[in-house]
């Protein structure tokens, strides 16, 4: 798992250009703030800059949905998670921001961007973030059937582990510029060669959006609330998983 600093670092090799936004009752602090900690880390996304839950501290959104903690003068910051101790106990406040970032940013997207595979039936949709060339994307594909019977809809997203421009980048790309995308991702998965093709696709928009989100490896399954599950998780084990 990533550590806050480890996280902050990554940030900084960002090269993409964020407008920030200040929302708050005292726009002059909130600007301050995004001011003085952008001139001391040119490089750092910042998005929004609001008032904490902690009297006295401003939380800091990056583009990714990582947050920091400032106070009023900027010259302090924590990189890291806020809790809060409450009637249902210990609640990671910045995992659940987190996850409703990743709930809104996945739900703006098109399904015909995306690769699905859709049961009779729906119970649930499972967003699927994979790589044509990955063992346990592989072995998830082949359980499709069972994911399909229990009524999950899978929703497949672009993640070429190597990167923009690799092979296993063309390969996928391939994938969703084919004619039959599902057949072609699926012959894909099974180690076939498919013509290889190319047009206007979203790969390369897909894979900077699971960076973003938290996605660091394949497969990674995010639920409708949000909340991201790193790995291959079986057919029966994701139904209990969704409560259904």
């Amino acid at each position: 798992m990533l550590t806050p600093i480890t996280r902050l670092i990554a940030l900084l090799a960002l090269s993409l250009s964020y407008q920030v936004t200040v929302v708050a009752e005292d726009l002059s602090t909130e600007a301050s703030i995004a001011a003085k900690i952008q001139a001391a880390i040119p490089q750092l996304p910042i998005t929004t800059v609001s008032a904490s839950q902690i009297e006295g501290f401003y939380e800091v959104e990056l583009a990714n949905g990582e947050r920091l903690f400032a106070n009023a003068k900027a010259d302090h910051f924590i990189a890291g998670d806020m809790f809060q101790i409450n009637d249902l106990g210990l609640v990671n406040l910045s995992e659940a921001k987190r996850d409703k970032n990743r709930a809104d940013k996945i739900a703006a997207l098109k399904d015909e961007d995306k690769i699905i595979f859709s049961p009779k039936n729906k119970k649930a949709t499972v967003t699927v973030f994979t790589d044509v060339d990955c063992g346990y994307c592989r072995k998830l594909h082949t359980h499709m059937a069972g994911y399909l019977a229990r009524g999950i809809e899978i929703q497949y997203l672009a993640f070429p582990r190597a990167g923009i421009g690799s092979n296993s980048y063309n390969k996928i790309v391939s994938a969703w510029c084919a004619k039959d995308k599902q057949d072609a991702l699926t012959r894909l998965k099974n180690g076939e060669v498919v013509a290889s093709a190319s047009c206007e696709n979203p790969v390369a928009d897909q894979y900077r959006l699971g960076s973003e989100l938290g996605v660091t490896g394949t497969p990674a399954l995010v639920l409708e609330s949000g909340k991201i599950y790193p790995g291959y998780i079986e057919p029966d084990q994701l139904a209990r998983v969704l409560g259904i």
